[in-house]
């Protein structure tokens, strides 16, 4: 086999993740015991395979998860009231396939952005796009977003993904500019694609918080 001129060849096509798996293989010892089809089936594994990790690293990277956090770990025998056939569905995605919504409430310190964290890990594995955003930070930058004329976009961009929006640590009332966005990216996403938003506050307090009595 030309080992020199078929390694050049896959980098001139682009195929760099063969070409070092070629590399591989041959320093391993593993070339004089496959065959041709062994070769080939071996090559294009290694490929897909390292396409996969780079696209989850990339999604990963973009998504900014608060924790790093996984569903395998999450421990049910901490008494938070965890729910493990609904957490099993949760996992498993159908809910993102379904544009289904999912609320986390409690306390602060029971894990919720830990789990929110998880499942948006998850769902990057799946090779889903995922996006995490804190409202106080949301708001900012639409804020600065607005300024500079690029507010219709940030938002697009915050609708285009699965989003964690954690309401913790919001001390004030919104004003409602910041209201009315975060009702239109709630209301774009709904019915196209999925939100997990987590809260310390009970639901029946959201409209103090957010400063709209009412909304029709």
């Amino acid at each position: 086999m030309l080992t020199h001129p078929t390694f050049d060849q896959l980098h001139q096509i682009g195929l760099h993740r063969m070409a070092k798996a070629l590399a591989d293989i041959e320093a391993g010892g593993e070339a004089a015991s496959l065959g041709h089809a062994e070769w080939l089936a071996l090559l294009l594994d290694r490929e897909a395979s390292l396409r996969r990790d780079k696209r989850l690293s990339k999604r990963l990277q973009y998504a900014k998860l608060r924790q790093q956090a996984c569903v395998e770990d999450i421990d049910y025998r901490t008494p938070r009231g965890l729910d493990r056939s609904l957490l099993t569905m949760l996992v498993e995605g159908q809910w993102i396939d379904d544009h289904a919504n999912l609320l986390i409430c409690g306390p602060s310190g029971v894990g919720k952005s830990w789990l929110a964290s998880a499942l948006g890990n998850k769902a990057c594995r799946d090779n889903r796009s995922v996006l995490y955003q804190r409202v106080p930070r949301l708001f900012s930058d639409l804020a600065l977003a607005r300024g500079y004329g690029r507010h219709p976009r940030l938002q697009a961009r915050s609708v285009a993904s699965i989003s964690s929006s954690s309401t913790t640590g919001v001390s004030s009332r919104s004003t409602p500019r910041p209201a009315n966005d975060l009702l239109e990216i709630l209301e774009d996403r709904y019915g196209h694609r999925s939100t997990i938003v987590t809260s310390q506050l009970p639901v029946d307090q959201w409209h103090a918080l957010i400063g709209e009595p009412m909304t029709s």
